[in-house]
Order: C-alpha cells, then structure tokens, then sequence
C-alpha cells in the first residue's frame, strides 16, 4: 500500500540527506519524492510516498519526529488530499505521426513544449492515472526521453499544513 507523507522541515543543509538517510538505514524504499521552500523561506516541504502497511508507516512516522530538523509530519488520508505530477515525454514524430500524437495530447490535456523536426516535447501535469495513461498512449510513437517530477500534494482540510499550527485558510 502505497502512502503519502508531507513533512516540514527546516530549510538547511543536510536536512534531505538526513531523512532519506533514514528510511534507507530502515529499508523503506521511496516511491516518490518532491522538495521544495514554502513561503516562508526558512522552512521546506518535503512529500514522500512509500510503500508499506499501517505499521511501517507508524514507524516512519515516528523515526521522523524524532529527527530535531523536522517541524510536523501529516500523513494523508484518501480523499483528504490532492495529488500532481509533472512530466515531460519527448517522443519521436514525423509527418505520418504528428497529427495522431497531437490527438493524444488533446485527449489528456497535455500540451507541447518544443516542436523539433524529428520530435516532440509534451508537458503534463495530473494525478498518477492520467500521467501512466499519457506514457502508455505515447510508447506506440517512439518514447525518447521521460523526466517526473513525483507526487506532490496538499491537505483538502480546512486545517492545512503550517509550521506555526495556524490554518491556510482566509477567516
């Protein structure tokens, strides 16, 4: 089962080395993970998925509340949160293809980044589904190169993630 974690964390050096330190020391493996400053720039936002049952998760959950660089830990709930990726695909195009390709592009929501003579680069962003279809509906045409950036979510609660314990919400 795979699960969702968003971590905040102090914006230092080290601190990334030291979480992913841990769930290697432990054999988690990471399915997913994104980082990036929030807006306030002395704390970061980490989201990790991992693979395993309730327990292990607990146990994660716990080892990083241990660590003195992490400032709250929340596990999403099904339905409770949102998901996205982003990807970029370059896939290979000639005449005979393009219009077939833009068709999928269309159908997903995708869009292209840079038209070259023998390829085409696709920006997408969604949930994991619509990405896993996007790829699967391109590999016919020739899939050249693949980057993702991993899930990243956000609390659909009024509650929210800050550091300081306040909501995200306007009152």
């Amino acid at each position: 089962m795979k699960h969702t974690i968003a971590v905040l964390v102090e914006n230092k050096f080290g601190v990334l080395a030291r979480i992913s330190g841990l769930f290697s020391a432990r054999g988690f493996n990471i399915s997913s993970l994104a980082v990036g400053e929030t807006e306030d720039p002395m704390v970061s936002r980490m989201t990790i998925v991992v693979e395993g049952d309730d327990k292990t998760l607990e146990q994660i959950k716990k080892q990083l509340n241990k660590l003195i660089d992490v400032i709250k830990v929340v596990d999403y709930k099904e339905g409770d949160f949102i998901d996205r990726e982003l990807i970029l695909v370059k896939v290979s195009s000639c005449p005979k293809t393009k219009r077939e390709i833009l068709e999928v592009i269309e159908a997903v929501g995708a869009k292209i980044e840079l038209a070259g003579e023998k390829s085409l680069c696709i920006e997408a962003t969604g949930d994991q589904a619509k990405i896993k279809t996007l790829v699967e509906l391109l590999k016919p045409f020739g899939i050249l190169d693949v980057v993702r950036t991993g899930r990243v979510a956000m609390d659909t609660t009024d509650k929210g993630l800050k550091a300081d314990g306040k909501p995200e919400v306007n009152e």
